[in-house]
């Protein structure tokens, strides 16, 4: 018997992000990574002197820090971005599986079932996106100092330096888990990943 003309083959990739969902994630990792290294130039001495132009360095950092949001609203315009928030969003009982496994170290596939996106994944989303609405508001109070009591800005300043480096260390696990799977990367970098990776790593999504 032979299989219809229509029928697509097994191994063939699906497709898993949008151009604009790349794009975006993309402009964000550019911004983040901008504010990280004008960051570490301002707070690092010996960075601090190597560098140089340090009101150059702040004007960057601050530019950078306000733009921060500015492509994920860019990317409400598309429905399937809108689509993935949603399901970043929620939390079900595969989650909860997913995230036991995890702790209690167990790397067996069919014991992390998860849809398009883990729980680890969901879980981080909504951390950096907090996360990034905290230094957004500290550090306007930083930057516009006429605007708030010096208590305020105190308080300001000391969460947003230790978030800045609790964010630092988030982060590099993230590049961390990403470095080590390059399908993910492939899915990220060309909007398609392979069938059979999206049925081991996410066996709940139906694309």
């Amino acid at each position: 018997m032979t299989l219809r003309a229509d029928t697509p083959p097994v191994t063939a990739d699906v497709h898993r992000f949008t151009t604009l969902q790349r794009w975006t994630h993309r402009t964000t990792a550019a911004l983040m990574g901008l504010c990280i290294v004008t960051a570490a130039c301002l707070y690092i001495p010996q960075l601090a002197e190597l560098v140089g132009r340090r009101a150059l360095v702040v004007t960057l950092h601050q530019w950078s820090g306000l733009a921060l949001p500015v492509p994920v609203l860019a990317g409400l315009a598309s429905r399937a971005f809108r689509a993935d928030l949603g399901r970043l969003n929620r939390f079900g009982p595969h989650d909860r599986t997913w995230l036991r496994a995890a702790l209690h170290r167990d790397k067996r596939h069919a014991s992390r079932p998860a849809a398009k996106f883990n729980a680890g994944q969901k879980i981080y989303a909504a951390w950096i996106a907090g996360a990034t609405l905290v230094m957004l508001a500290t550090g306007l109070m930083m930057w516009f100092t006429h605007l708030t009591p010096i208590l305020w800005r105190t308080s300001a300043t000391f969460v947003h330096d230790w978030l800045a480096l609790t964010i630092g260390i988030v982060l590099a696990g993230h590049i961390g888990m990403a470095l080590a799977d390059p399908e993910s990367r492939r899915g990220m970098r060309t909007g398609s990943v392979s069938r059979e990776w999206a049925e081991r790593e996410h066996p709940l999504w139906r694309p």
